[in-house]
């Protein structure tokens, strides 16, 4: 008696958390689900490289070295993993927004954007600030990449200072 009254007990919890999870899942429809896995901001050098070798440890130190040298870094790419599900009919993008500040505190505002081909569903995707556009920004404080199919946000991520 005592334990079927415990197996009773325990179904009784588990039904509000499953029929909320359930919920959940039947409100969000398959063909807008997507989202940021990923996003790696690199600097970029004179040759346009993150790196000086193909290994993981070296681009981390060669970012830190470009980090401490900062006249010898010409751009800044966003490399950003998405995850969509898969919809023919969609028409996706990655937008990257960025704070900086500019000279004498001015506060600067920047968006990148590309247009994913269709048929995609998991890959990386780069967006690049260089040229007179990364020289006249000043310093980038925070930003935001998101990720969008038509006109809906379907994934986003964000760096602390956002």
């Amino acid at each position: 008696m005592r334990a079927l009254l415990i197996l009773l007990f325990t179904l009784g919890l588990l039904v509000p958390v499953y029929a909320d999870v359930a919920g959940h899942a039947a409100a969000a429809p398959a063909a807008k689900a997507g989202k940021v896995i990923k996003v790696l901001p690199l600097w970029l050098d004179q040759q346009g490289r993150t790196a000086t070798s193909p290994s993981l440890f070296d681009r981390d130190a060669y970012q830190f070295y470009l980090l401490n040298h900062t006249n010898e870094i010409s751009a800044i790419r966003y490399d950003v993993l998405w995850v969509v599900a898969q919809d023919p009919e969609a028409k996706l993008r990655v937008r990257a927004e960025l704070r900086g500040v500019g000279n004498a505190g001015v506060p600067k505002f920047k968006t990148l954007e590309t247009a994913i081909p269709p048929g995609s569903c998991k890959q990386w995707t780069s967006l690049t600030l260089d040229g007179d556009d990364f020289k006249q920004f000043g310093a980038i404080v925070a930003w935001r990449v998101t990720l969008w199919n038509h006109d809906d946000q379907i994934g986003e991520q964000q760096s602390f200072l956002w």
